[in-house]
């Protein structure tokens, strides 16, 4: 492919975008349910606010905007009657989140918005500077990190068609249920299938998003091009002893919940680390009674595992089972699981990651070699956007691979080579110059 650059675009101009990308970061994160931290999930106040700010902004660009059925903020601009190439990511967070994961990505693609139209009162012809034959959409997702109501990706979801009517009875911590939410929100659950797309009104999905790892950072490398996106099961798991007196209770007598669960969780470690490309992960871990003075009776912990490959990650699981059985059978104890979500890999079309790595050549100083790719480990909304078009994306460096936590962080500078790389690819989509 060649790295000619189709951007007509002045570096100041770039690194200005650059600016406002990290600038509005910082406007979006005081938008929280936490004064402390940041906080924003699924059909909150925090979530009306942002998508407000982000209709606005897409309105300056000259974009026709809208919230969807299922509460995503759309923009559009271009030919109305032609299918669009989708860009975006996501505006909602876990709990004392960072200032990037989703949210640089949709900044950054009203961004490319702002590079590739042509100003109003300048020109004719179809708004672009270099001509398209697509629109572009703007879609700032609703619901990827599941934090609320404890299932991924419901936004995009959605927007794929691949709702279920199952998700309507889900609860918060709260036990708001999802259709309790969405009334509250303003939206109407009898109508969330109107936000699903056809295939032939899109031509492709492209995201830029922070790495959420470190092979980048560790490769000096700024930007990627995604070649998949992980396999993902979440599981809800039930240990079952018995609750005794602590000080009456004699070892050989103990049925203890807790010690049994904590080797199923060194389990969970010791398996997955030794096999490639899968992590498994124990995020929540609850006893009861949680008494001080009590054996532990019961334990509810959850378990995240992910792979490269489907086949990989189920194998994984089912020798994660049977030595449960193993640790359980042991100590007399009992255990159950509950899945809760289950995600397919999803693999980057081959069109759009050849877009992405020209437009990362166009970007960055000539080299030898491909710019790199790398497959996510972590979940994005183009896992569900994979049921209904192509999906494509671009990987920005994450310092120190942190994420999930107030301390994630990108460099300008890196926002900057990622808006262009962006807009390139966006051409080189629309002229078929691959």
């Amino acid at each position: 492919m060649s790295s000619a650059s189709l951007l007509r675009a002045a570096p100041d101009v770039i690194a200005t975008a650059a600016r406002r990308v990290m600038a509005r970061c910082e406007e979006l994160a005081r938008v929280s349910a936490d004064a402390a931290s940041i906080e924003r999930v699924y059909l909150s106040p925090e979530h009306a606010r942002v998508n407000r700010l982000a209709a606005e902004w897409m309105r300056e660009l000259g974009m026709r905007t809208w919230q969807d059925a299922a509460g995503n903020q759309v923009g559009r601009i271009g030919d109305p009657a032609a299918p669009a190439l989708m860009l975006g990511s996501h505006l909602d967070t876990v709990l004392d989140a960072g200032r990037y994961d989703g949210i640089a990505g949709v900044l950054m693609a009203l961004e490319v918005v702002r590079l590739l139209r042509v100003p109003a009162g300048e020109g004719t012809g179809d708004g672009w500077t270099v001509p398209l034959p697509f629109a572009i959409e703007v879609v700032a997702f609703s619901d990827e990190e599941g934090t609320r109501f404890g299932k991924a990706l419901l936004g995009s979801s959605a927007v794929a068609g691949t709702w279920s009517d199952a998700w309507w009875d889900l609860a918060d911590a709260d036990g708001v249920s999802l259709r309790q939410a969405f009334l509250e929100f303003g939206l109407d659950p009898g109508r969330v299938g109107e936000a699903a797309r056809r295939p032939d009104e899109l031509v492709g999905y492209l995201e830029a998003h922070i790495e959420q790892g470190p092979e980048l950072d560790r490769a000096g490398e700024p930007l990627a091009v995604v070649s998949s996106i992980a396999a993902a099961r979440r599981f809800q798991l039930v240990v079952e002893g018995e609750a005794r007196h602590a000080g009456g209770t004699p070892y050989d007598m103990r049925r203890d919940a807790l010690l049994g669960a904590s080797e199923a969780a060194l389990a969970v470690e010791r398996i997955c680390s030794a096999e490639h490309h899968i992590v498994g992960t124990v995020g929540r871990f609850e006893a009861f009674p949680g008494a001080v003075n009590v054996i532990p009776g019961e334990v509810q912990f959850s378990l995240d595992l992910r792979g490269e490959f489907d086949g990989e990650r189920d194998r994984v699981w089912d020798a994660l089972a049977r030595e449960l059985d193993e640790i359980m059978g042991r100590r007399a104890l009992r255990w159950r699981s509950r899945e809760v979500h289950s995600a397919p890999a999803v693999f980057c079309a081959p069109l759009l990651q050849d877009v992405v790595a020209g437009g990362i050549r166009a970007t960055l100083p000539p080299r030898s070699d491909a710019p790199p790719v790398i497959f996510s480990r972590a979940g994005h909304d183009g896992m569900s956007l994979g049921a209904v078009t192509d999906v494509g994306m671009l990987f920005l460096r994450n310092p120190d691979g942190i994420s999930h936590h107030p301390d994630e962080s990108v460099s300008a500078g890196d926002v900057a080579h990622g808006i262009r790389a962006l807009a390139e690819a966006v051409l080189l989509r629309g002229t078929e110059r691959i």
